[in-house]
């Protein structure tokens, strides 16, 4: 565990509410990252200092409290210029991060597959890079020996040419992994199959739901962002079809650009779905706010015209259940009941059917095929046996852009015509 100070700044404009919220946020960042707050330290200032970002009085007193307690780290609830940083070392002789900087160290520990660690490193680098001067970082090199190092070039630029190189590096692999990601979305386009997003705010609850749902085993933790890589798994409605689902990475207030555009490519699978899932933690104070950073940033990544249904998760941890009143689209759910995920499923079905056509359709018991595809590729409401047409009766709901809608609505058109004759 490393010893920290945080420091906030209170803008006047804002209200004490959701500054409070903010560096409580800060507070759980900092935990998961494996910090251990000695003290915090806040300010009320409408503009922030150019140079020190809290002003020289501020930076005296916080000189005085990493002395006393022997911190030799501060992290500020704001993103710091490089100057800022710069100066605020040189000042406090000890290790200066940011809000940004702290999200990014814990995705770096949190990252699992191949293409996350490169977008977390992609991230970490385009961060570093303005950066460099007067930080007294030193980079080991690629190369080494002769011709390696221009004529009278300084340490800080063959550390920023060692960067760019590697920057260069990870967008080649990164480019090769993401056209095979978009081999398997080209895939699925191409089969026509329903894909539903989980989205919300970071340690919601999204991939305890996403296991109890699809029987996968992501990892579930009491911690944010415990979920990097999106992982996609089949869900089966109560009355048949197989739809895709897929977990992805949390929001949270001020997510760094850095971020964003490094796993935009991890994002795609927001914008790909045919059904949102968004997930709120009912039982957070601060849960309206958060909510609208999540429909900000889906709004961001162009995804704000796709259906979306809410889920106000965590009822058993809300402390006063009656008072409670969630929106009347949400449902209010924990995820490790029985009842509440049977109720979940019920309410994915019916908005698969809102996007959905009636069907009834006549099928020969032995066109085992197609009775096949109707039990994975539609919801079943009804089927019989037909004695005076030897046939099974199927009626239900088929998604209007599945390959089977054509072949079903081609098909009841010769039935009526049959039956017109």
């Amino acid at each position: 565990m490393e010893d920290v100070i945080l420091v906030g700044r209170l803008n006047p404009m804002l209200s004490d509410e959701v500054f409070s919220d903010s560096m409580e946020e800060l507070e759980s960042l900092t935990k998961t990252a494996g910090g251990r707050i000695k003290a915090t330290l806040t300010q009320v200032r409408k503009r922030v200092d150019a140079a020190t970002f809290i002003g020289s009085g501020k930076v005296e007193e916080l000189k005085h409290l990493c002395q006393e307690l022997g911190v030799d780290t501060v992290i500020f609830n704001d993103e710091l210029s490089p100057s800022q940083q710069t100066n605020l070392a040189l000042a406090l002789e000890v290790k200066i991060l940011d809000r940004t900087q702290l999200i990014l160290d814990i995705f770096a520990g949190r990252a699992r597959s191949r293409e996350g660690r490169l977008q977390v490193e992609l991230a970490q680098l385009n961060y570093l890079l303005p950066r460099l001067t007067g930080l007294g970082l030193s980079l080991s090199r690629l190369g080494g020996g002769i011709g390696t190092r221009g004529p009278g070039e300084t340490q800080l630029e063959t550390d920023r040419r060692h960067i760019r190189r590697r920057i260069g590096e990870i967008k080649k692999q990164l480019a090769t992994v993401v056209r095979h990601r978009e081999q398997y979305r080209s895939r699925r386009r191409k089969n026509k199959t329903f894909k539903i997003a989980l989205v919300g705010y970071t340690n919601v609850g999204k991939s305890t739901l996403f296991n109890q749902l699809t029987h996968a085993d992501t990892l579930q933790e009491n911690k944010l962002f415990a979920t990097l890589d999106p992982l996609t798994r089949q869900f089966r409605c109560p009355d048949g079809m197989s739809v895709l689902m897929t977990d992805t990475v949390g929001f949270i207030q001020d997510l760094p650009t850095e971020i964003v555009a490094a796993f935009l490519s991890t994002l795609e699978e927001i914008r790909e779905a045919d059904l949102l899932f968004h997930v709120v933690d009912a039982s957070h104070p601060d849960y309206h706010n958060h909510m609208k950073t999540v429909e900000r940033l889906v709004n961001e990544l162009g995804a704000g015209q796709i259906p979306m249904m809410v889920l106000f998760n965590k009822k058993d941890a809300i402390s006063n259940l009656e008072v409670f009143t969630p929106p009347k689209e949400g449902l209010l759910v924990s995820a490790f009941n029985e009842v509440d995920l049977m109720r979940i499923k019920q309410h994915i079905q019916d908005k698969v059917i809102e996007q959905s056509a009636p069907y009834r359709i006549m099928v020969k018991a032995g066109d085992g095929g197609l009775i096949a595809r109707l039990h994975a590729e539609t919801i079943i409401k009804n089927h019989h046996w037909d004695d005076e047409k030897e046939a099974y009766q199927y009626d239900g709901f088929v998604w209007r852009e599945s390959s089977l809608y054509q072949q079903l609505t081609l098909q009841h058109v010769r039935e009526a015509e049959k039956d017109h004759v």
